[in-house]
């Protein structure tokens, strides 16, 4: 026993202590560059969607190529997102987000040379392929340095960072479309790109993670990638370009379910799957899983298209559409806000997220009762109650989900959500954006009679207002004749409500889904010292059961050496008598 103890002793000084904490001036040096970084990332998402309506029309676009630009961004980040969560597990996790926001703010720079809608959706993927890296491994590294139980009091500042961005994005878009170019739009995000990378290289300091071999599920990235993107595809086509029951739908569907069941196939034999089907024997993962797809369609599918509400439906321009989605924003940042810091000191989490899931419903079915003239502060209100909701929900679903997995799959768990929740956003966009073309189109044609009597009151006017209405490309609504512009506002606030009532039962499953999550306590502990402890318990349990089967099998060898000494001893004296 003695002479194990020297090489126990250096085994533990050259490990770091489990038990080490870092101080709250320690947290928030570690946090900067990653803060940064997700602004920098969150800038150049939000940055666009304000003038997105202006860049595609400038651009010649279609209604299907705003819904593609989008569509292209989050397909790439639902894509990519569990790559780069596996490769966290395998690989230097500073070093991959340094390396995603480098592919994120390049490709965004890049988009802003585009001339067409063909070569902007180009980049578009690329950019969406570093947000990819962006979402997952900053919720990883997130754990890494904060225990479940503390992320909530640091939530703040991620709140705060996404509200400044989400907001500040919109506005500065707007500014720049209206004040110089859309195309600096792409451009604003470099100086923050560079001072990000410099702080995340100078400040955040990671545990090294345990030394394995590394094996990359090729096979089983190329099927996931195919059978996603797809059927995404078949989902933004249906209805604009075929039928949603036509010889192409029959031929992609069945194409993307073969596809994605050869990657069942796969994923059960790989040595390292991209995404463990055992995470499916987690409830928690499952019914997060669940709850993160319907978040994701309710979310994203929704407030995309939000601009397009305020400057097609209510005449807004640029810089008036961010502004007028701030409600929305504060929704979200305060809930969030509030909700960590309490979640931090109760240890108490789930009645929040039922709550949340309830204002998410609530506020869906409120958005789908607006209309092109209803007063703003009613449509201000329904987008405070549906922010609220998604800020009590969405990140929140990834902190259980990072508590209650193997500290081991921390990554893929953790990007296992986010993709399933990109995945609902995708298909929400892809598929919402087929419904509001096709209301559109629909509510235009019932108007059709009012439309050509207020251009024939135009007189010569009216032959060019027609034909830029029948060209397929969205509408500058501020060069259309008031009559006219009236006509095509309350179209567009009419279709938009009806998104918001299709998505409305999506949200739904969420509450259904978060009200069957198992109630587990918060872990004090970060990831890594969750690691280290669960691998010095390993050890001491199979010391113990070692030190167990020795004295047993002490215990049950007879004792053969005593009883030749005994036989021995008598026949040794037999000559002597």
């Amino acid at each position: 026993m003695t002479s194990a103890s020297p090489a126990a002793d250096t085994a533990t000084s050259s490990s770091p202590s489990p038990s080490a904490k870092m101080s709250h001036r320690e947290v928030l040096q570690a946090l900067s560059g990653l803060l940064m970084g997700m602004f920098v990332s969150i800038i150049a998402g939000t940055v666009v969607s304000s003038s997105l309506p202006i860049i595609i029309a400038d651009l010649g676009g279609t209604q299907a190529s705003f819904t593609w630009v989008v569509t292209a961004t989050l397909l790439a980040t639902t894509v990519s997102t569990p790559i780069w969560g596996k490769l966290a597990d395998l690989f230097n996790r500073k070093l991959l987000i340094q390396i995603s926001l480098v592919i994120f703010v390049a490709s965004s720079a890049a988009a802003g040379f585009s001339h067409d809608p063909g070569t902007l959706i180009t980049f578009r993927v690329f950019q969406g392929l570093g947000a990819g890296g962006l979402t997952s491994l900053s919720q990883i590294i997130m754990a890494d340095i904060l225990s479940p139980r503390e992320r909530g009091k640091y939530m703040g500042l991620f709140g705060a960072v996404m509200g400044v961005g989400t907001v500040g994005g919109p506005l500065l878009g707007g500014f720049l479309t209206d004040a110089i170019d859309w195309r600096w739009n792409f451009f604003v995000g470099i100086p923050f790109a560079i001072v990000a990378i410099l702080l995340l290289q100078k400040t955040l300091h990671l545990p090294k993670l345990p030394e394995q071999k590394v094996s990359i599920d090729y096979i089983g990235t190329v099927l996931l990638a195919a059978g996603v993107s797809l059927l995404l595809i078949w989902v933004s086509l249906a209805g604009s370009q075929f039928d949603w029951w036509s010889t192409e739908t029959i031929v992609m569907v069945s194409g993307s379910l073969v596809i994605l069941a050869i990657f069942v196939i796969v994923e059960f034999k790989a040595k390292n799957p991209i995404i463990p089907l055992s995470l499916f024997k987690n409830r928690t993962f499952t019914l997060a899983v669940v709850g993160s797809i319907s978040v994701g369609v309710a979310m994203f599918g929704t407030s995309v298209f939000l601009s397009q509400y305020m400057q097609l439906a209510r005449g807004a321009n640029a810089t008036q559409s961010g502004l007028m989605t701030i409600p929305m924003i504060g929704g979200m940042l305060i809930s969030s806000t509030l909700i960590g810091m309490v979640i931090s000191r109760t240890g108490v989490w789930k009645r929040y997220m039922v709550l949340g899931s309830v204002l998410l419903t609530i506020g869906m079915v409120l958005m789908s009762t607006i209309e092109y003239d209803t007063n703003f502060a009613l449509v201000s209100l329904y987008m405070v109650l549906l922010g609220a909701g998604v800020g009590m929900v969405m990140q929140n679903m990834v902190l259980i989900v990072q508590n209650a997995v193997d500290p081991k799959e921390l990554g893929v768990a953790s990007s296992g959500v986010a993709f399933f929740r990109s995945l609902g956003g995708t298909v929400g966009i892809s598929a919402l954006g087929a419904v509001l073309g096709s209301q559109a189109t629909s509510l235009m044609a019932d108007r059709q009679k009012d439309l050509m009597a207020a251009i024939m009151k135009l007189g010569e006017k009216g032959q060019a207002v027609a034909d830029a209405l029948t060209s397929g490309q969205l509408p500058e609504m501020n060069s259309l004749p008031e009559s006219v512009r009236i006509i095509i506002e309350s179209v567009y606030g009419q279709a938009v409500a009806d998104i918001f009532l299709v998505a409305a039962p999506l949200a739904l499953v969420t509450i259904i889904a978060i009200a069957f999550l198992p109630n587990l306590s918060l872990s004090t502990q970060t990831n890594h010292q969750r690691m280290s402890s669960k691998t010095a318990h390993t050890e001491s349990t199979a010391g113990d059961e070692l030190a167990d089967i020795a004295e047993a099998s002490i215990a049950a060898t007879p004792r053969t050496d005593s009883l030749e000494v005994v036989r021995g001893s008598g026949d040794d004296e037999a000559p002597a008598r």
